[in-house]
């Protein structure tokens, strides 16, 4: 097989990705030292991000019948890339408090970032299972990185078993729908399906076990038992690194497929799909609002947020908006969750042992670190959906999918999921400016501004801020990037 000039450049993120991956690990096979493994991820990932106005300018490649990078996959290429950027910088400050074997942690975390570029290109089922592996696998260590605390084994063993039960259910559904089309490309699963004259049962029983292997990964209900458990296991940066990059490289291939096979617009399907978002909304409320540990909480809140963003599934059969919406609501959630797990890691980051996790923690937190406090506060509002943060704009652009769709019990179900999210959400806020001398024993670094950490956090909430202000450069950018191929 031969490559073009072009198709080579358009998997340039992918290349520099890798290439970065291989530099490391023969980095850290001639001398171990932390600071050099982590200058190197960051150079590399740098560089991969830098490349990507680059490949915009070559149009749609298509790259061996396995990827297509097309602007979809590119947007969502770099999305993947600023969350495992985010993902490094936090981890560097965590990593110091281990006493040995800091460098593998940077290497796993290219090899699932790498996995997650390959999500975002695929267009056959090959791809598709290569790349939630390739993300999947790294991530069984990454979770039980601290090795020396109970949880986080814990929660790396659990995340294995389940994930690999899942993956069962997902390569299942591939051979089902294999049997019945005859081929793994997505184009071509959509042609000939659009040639049958009924959709045939073993079709819809593939769509449906490949929806309960994406169902795990987004931690959509009835398949969300994991999520809280893992999140709270896992260090701060690796539940960063979950929660948005691990996600966002999912959701953008399971749109991408829906889109791209016809059937998946079946009533069954489309039923399924709106049961099981209703489910997500109503059971992450409602058990977050019981918690009293923000890791668990921020890890309930992710399964109603998917179940919000399973709307724009059922809705994307109408048209270039649904896509547009689960864009700006992607980008909305990766900027939150970055700067909610980035305090939890900068408060996290001076201690040994488990992490700053309890609400009681962060009790009083206003009166030692104001601006860190502010901006736990911004990502708490934008998670909610008030006006002036971008997750407003996020939420009012769902509300308007459904709405124009006539999905009317989702769009109740995301006013009514939202509500009930206030509740949670002002209750941290609130822990943040009580003030009962002797309830807080952790805290951050004095000068945790000046760290790295500190920058990806700021930037966080002042581009969430900046962007509910002023949406529209990026309802443009989104808009013009939503471009698809199959």
């Amino acid at each position: 097989m031969t490559f073009t000039a072009s198709q080579l450049l358009a998997l340039l993120p992918l290349l520099l990705t890798s290439a970065t991956l291989v530099a490391l690990m023969l980095a850290i096979a001639w001398r171990r030292n932390h600071e050099f493994a982590f200058m190197v991820t960051i150079a590399g990932l740098n560089a991969a991000l830098l490349s990507v106005p680059l490949v915009m300018g070559l149009g749609t490649q298509q790259v061996t019948p396995l990827l297509v990078i097309d602007s979809y996959a590119l947007f969502y290429s770099t999305l993947v890339l600023v969350g495992a950027l985010a993902t490094c910088t936090l981890a560097r400050s965590w990593l110091k408090t281990l006493p040995d074997n800091r460098e593998e942690f940077y290497l796993l975390l290219l090899i699932a970032t790498a996995g997650g570029l390959v999500l975002a290109g695929s267009r056959h089922l090959a791809s598709l299972f290569i790349g939630i592996e390739m993300l999947t696998l790294p991530m069984f260590g990454l979770v039980a990185y601290a090795r020396g605390e109970r949880h986080s084994l814990e929660a790396g063993v659990k995340y294995m078993v389940l994930s690999a039960a899942s993956t069962g259910f997902l390569l299942f559904g591939m051979a089902l729908l294999y049997a019945q089309a005859g081929s793994l490309s997505f184009a071509d699963i959509g042609k000939t399906l659009t040639t049958s004259p009924e959709h045939h049962p073993l079709l819809l029983g593939g769509i449906g076990m490949m929806l309960v292997g994406f169902g795990f990964k987004l931690s959509l209900a009835p398949f969300h038992l994991w999520t809280p458990d893992v999140y709270e296991g896992s260090p701060a940066p690796v539940a960063t690194f979950l929660a948005t990059v691990s996600k966002v490289a999912v959701f953008c291939v399971l749109l991408r497929f829906y889109l791209a096979v016809p059937a998946a617009g079946d009533a069954a399907v489309q039923w399924l799909l709106t049961a099981i978002a209703i489910l997500s909304i109503l059971i992450g409320n409602l058990l977050a609002l019981m918690q009293s540990n923000i890791k668990r909480m921020l890890g309930y809140s992710s399964i109603s947020h998917f179940g919000y963003l399973l709307t724009v599934v059922v809705a994307s059969r109408l048209g270039q908006i649904p896509v547009e919406a689960a864009g700006v609501y992607l980008l909305m959630y990766l900027l939150t969750n970055l700067g909610s797990f980035g305090v939890v890691s900068m408060m996290s980051s001076p201690f040994h042992g488990k992490d700053a996790d309890s609400l009681h923690h962060y009790r009083g937190l206003f009166w030692k670190r104001p601006y860190l406090t502010a901006v736990l506060t911004v990502m708490m509002l934008s998670l909610a959906g008030i006006p002036m943060t971008l997750g407003f704009i996020g939420k009012f652009y769902l509300v308007g999918v459904t709405v124009e769709a006539k999905l009317w019990w989702l769009a109740g179900a995301i006013v009514l999921g939202s509500a009930l999210g206030l509740f949670y959400y002002l209750r941290v806020m609130v822990t943040l400016y009580l003030r009962e001398p002797g309830m807080q024993r952790r805290d951050a670094e004095a000068g945790w501004h000046l760290s790295s950490g500190g920058v990806v956090v700021l930037l966080s909430a002042i581009l969430v801020v900046l962007l509910g202000i002023l949406p529209q450069p990026v309802i443009s950018l989104v808009r013009g990037l939503m471009t698809m191929q199959f």
